[in-house]
């Protein structure tokens, strides 16, 4: 037995898994909520969660997660329940918290089986207390079910040979049917899905036998399946109409022939039965993929690891290409056919790199929708009223931004209703609606998504942000010197809450930390506004990707540099007339009566040199959320798209990177480090 390809097909089969089962539940949460809010669950809701719910429990059966198919099952009777009956008297609330509680469990134990860990939680309480549910809601719609029996746990599949006898009512008329799977060309790991379409039919299934027989075991039998086709007979109390609907709801299925048999005897790999010709009934059918088409969408799911690998490419392409065409060996040359060569390249590698780009792109929209259910949890815990609307969630950012704004963005919808919203009867004593309204926006700059999260709750309270500045010497200048833009961003300051005590949701000082350290990370910039009784808006700015930047190549000495364009704000040539220094001797600059601090990026960096005379260099001004500063450099080399590289963990190590958020490799083969804005305010 080959034991290195059933672990690939297993892990192929569990990534499929996981992926699956996440997306469900992420939809599955969305629907709920919505229901929710709209005090009932549509038809069309009710038959999504027990479309859902059936698929969790066939799914996680096949991979033995048996805590998690007994709960799928046990929600599942609810809703099947629910749509057959249809009952007058049905708790909305309540029902939205079983499924929610589910859904978390479920979500935890795939946490556990990505990261490799045992799912070893048991979900007892959760089935007794949904079952408890559906027997409750029985009796209140005038049924009085003698009991109620907790839902089974199906054993997973082991061999060809099935009794599952269990299943069907033995009483009922048994049918007997054989059916041949063709799947769809190049759709990969025929045998994983052959195994699926087991678990699909055998809670409907007597006995079952199956060719190839050892699909899990054998790697040959994805190829015997792929040429010969999956074949599968079984009994079952099922009609012809009713396996004819399962078996065609098969992925990727490209052909089935379905015939039902008289006896078990007619079908040739039957145990210990004798060979008789096979009889076709009338109804026999082949269902050709062409016609199926429609119903499955030309998507494919890619790992984004290979979508990092080709992003690579992309890059070392980018940086290729401009090594060629800025090659010092061409200057003073005559090469007309070469630069018209050049500039189809650079058209094509312009086009490719926007190409992988925009595969890269992901909406906002499932990050957005997850805000729904923290709004939802924090309002019935803090017995607030609070609805959440949804601006422009289908702008899109790179996945690695996604991956990075998730957590400010949870941490901000929490702060702005733990500290913004007020409570329904301070609300309306204030003139305003008891249902707070919290608004998260999106929407695209040029390279920039900006992303406002506003509330209507009680603004953000200076005095007393200045005040807990103050004790924990934050202060970096005198109190009358501050803006309120400037006092409103100590709220991202380490250690600074201003909560008198600790509850669950803050107090501690460490939650708007985080947003700042992995906004930072992203290169982005916060904004924060508010008015005292009227609300509070935080802005995010972020750019669209963090591989490919557009950047301003500078001249200091004989080194390079580059600052993001989106951090840059103006530049110019400095007058000495505009030029201060104050009594700690510190230069600064006027520009359009306003003072700002100066950093000479030669001593910064300790270049020898450099322009050193105000009048020969030029000044950048970079902005940050915190202040806006001049930077003076020797000169400006030109805008580029520039490949974001990491700086080497050895060279942080030995030398001091504050200021330096990476480097980019310049077409002439020099290298240039890409500057920091915020780093760089930090150091003044």
């Amino acid at each position: 037995m080959n034991t290195k390809g059933l672990d690939d097909a297993v892990d192929s089969m569990l990534e499929m898994f996981i992926f699956e089962t996440n997306q469900n539940l992420e939809q599955l949460e969305q629907i709920t909520i919505q229901s929710e809010k709209n005090g009932a669950f549509s038809g069309e809701e009710i038959n999504d969660i027990f479309r859902i719910m059936h698929t969790i429990k066939g799914s996680s059966a096949m991979m033995e997660a048996l805590e998690v198919t007994a709960l799928a099952h046990a929600v599942e009777d609810i809703f099947f329940y629910v749509r057959e009956k249809k009952p007058e008297k049905l708790d909305c609330s309540i029902l939205t918290d079983l499924v929610l509680n589910a859904a978390d469990f479920i979500k935890t134990e795939i946490d556990k089986m990505e990261a490799g860990e045992k799912t070893d939680a048991i979900a007892a309480d959760l089935i007794e207390s949904t079952s408890a549910f559906l027997l409750q809601l029985k009796q209140i719609n005038g049924e009085q079910p003698a009991k109620i029996t907790l839902p089974v746990k199906p054993k997973p599949i082991q061999a060809s040979t099935q009794k599952l006898s269990s299943y069907i009512d033995l009483d009922e008329p048994v049918n007997v049917f054989q059916a041949k799977i063709t799947y769809k060309d190049h759709c990969e790991m025929e045998n994983i899905r052959a195994y699926t379409l087991i678990n699909n039919v055998k809670g409907i299934v007597g006995e079952l036998h199956y060719l190839p027989d050892n699909i899990l075991e054998d790697d040959e039998s994805a190829n015997i399946i792929r040429k010969n086709g999956f074949n599968i007979c079984f009994t079952t109390s099922k009609e012809y109409d009713e396996i004819s609907v399962l078996l065609n709801r098969t992925i990727f299925l490209k052909e089935l022939e379905l015939e039902q048999l008289t006896d078990v005897t007619e079908c040739s790999y039957w145990p210990k039965k004798e060979m008789l010709p096979k009889k076709a009934l009338p109804e026999q059918i082949i269902a050709k993929g062409e016609e199926r088409e429609i119903n499955h969408p030309s998507m494919i799911s890619v790992n984004v690891t290979k979508l990092d690998i080709l992003m690579d490419l992309v890059g070392e392409l980018v940086i290729s290409e401009a090594m060629v065409t800025e090659n010092p060996d061409l200057q003073g040359l005559d090469l007309d056919n070469f630069y018209k060569a050049a500039r189809q390249l650079k058209k094509i590698s312009t086009e490719l790199q926007d190409g992988v780009m925009s595969i890269r792109m992901v909406p906002l929209s499932g990050t957005f929708q997850k805000m729904n259910r923290i709004v939802r949890d924090m309002s019935k815990k803090l017995n607030k009223q609070a609805e959440l609307v949804l601006v422009g969630e289908e702008t899109e950012v790179d996945k690695n931004v996604i991956e990075h704004i998730s957590d400010p963005l949870m941490h901000l919808i929490r702060n702005s209703l733990d500290h913004g919203i007020e409570l329904p009867e301070d609300r309306k004593k204030a003139g305003k609606n008891p249902v707070g309204k919290i608004t998260l926006e999106a929407k695209n700059a040029g390279n920039e998504v900006i992303i406002n999260i506003v509330d209507d709750g009680q603004g953000l309270n200076k005095e007393k942000i200045l005040k807990k500045a103050k004790e924990n010497q934050l202060l970096y200048k005198n109190e009358s010197d501050f803006t309120d833009k400037e006092i409103y961003s100590f709220i991202f300051s380490p250690g600074l809450s201003t909560n008198e005590k600790v509850t669950e949701f803050s107090g501690r000082g460490v939650g708007m930390d985080v947003v700042m350290k992995n906004i930072n990370a992203v290169g982005g910039n916060i904004i924060v506004n508010s008015e005292p009784g009227k609300g509070s808006m935080i802005t995010l700015k972020i750019p669209l990707t963090l591989a490919i930047i557009t950047g301003m190549t500078i001249k200091v000495g004989q080194s390079r540099y580059t600052i993001p364009i989106m951090s840059i704000r103006e530049s110019f040539k400095p007058s000495l007339d505009n030029i201060l220094v104050d009594p700690n001797g510190n230069e600064m600059i006027m520009v359009r009566g306003k003072c700002y601090s100066i950093m000479r990026l030669h001593q910064l960096y300790n270049i020898v040199g450099a322009v050193t005379d105000f009048n020969d260099g030029i000044m950048i001004m970079i902005e940050t959320e915190k202040t806006t500063i001049g930077l003076f450099a020797d000169q400006l080399i030109g805008q580029q798209q520039i490949v974001v590289k990491p700086i080497p963990a050895y060279i942080k190590n030995i030398s001091k990177t504050q200021g330096v958020t990476g480097c980019t490799l310049l077409g002439d083969g020099n290298i240039s480090l890409i500057l920091d804005a915020v780093g760089i305010v930090n150091r003044v």
